[in-house]
């Protein structure tokens, strides 16, 4: 019986120590990378097993089936559509012609409607429908106005002809 050489059994012993080094570095890789994108905790287990028992099979298998973010990139994506959910809500729109406007617009720029108006004693800027400035207590805040817009005359229509009357001044009879 011939003995296996020292050099090669020092070999398959590296080998084997490297594939179970591999193995293990594959499941611990599996259940932190479950962790990060799962909370429940029967697929971190089922995830886990999968690479146990079906070992490079199972990590690719793993790989397919897994969920696509991670809780932190969910997480960060849901406070982005939050974020813009309300810079939506808090852009305000006139209330004449609906258009969206910036919040410290005086005018619209649309429709010219009047959006703040200042006060007379404190000069700051007040929303229309107050009646009472609630910066110095004046009670003398005038109604909201619309101003209208100074557009030029784009009829189609001709304008209408001038007509000049004539009159005959009739020599009184003497």
């Amino acid at each position: 019986m011939a003995a296996i050489p020292i050099i090669l059994q020092v070999v398959i012993a590296f080998f084997g120590a490297y594939m179970i080094a591999l193995w293990f570095s594959m499941i611990v890789w599996t259940y932190y990378d479950i962790r990060a994108r799962s909370q429940d905790l029967y697929v971190h287990i089922f995830a886990t097993a999968l690479v146990v028992v079906f070992n490079v099979f199972g990590l690719v298998l793993y790989l397919i089936l897994r969920p696509r973010e991670t809780l932190a990139e969910a997480y960060e994506r849901s406070l982005e559509e939050e974020t813009l959910l309300q810079e939506i809500e808090e852009r305000p729109n006139c209330p004449s012609c609906r258009q969206r406007i910036q919040a410290d617009f005086v005018l619209c720029p649309y429709c010219h409607t009047e959006l703040k108006q200042r006060c007379p004693r404190c000069e700051r800027l007040l929303l229309p429908k107050w009646d009472i400035c609630p910066y110095c207590g004046n009670t003398q805040v005038p109604n909201a106005r619309r101003i209208e817009p100074h557009l030029p005359r784009t009829s189609l229509a001709p304008a209408p002809a001038t007509t000049t009357t004539t009159t005959t001044v009739i020599p009184a009879r003497q």
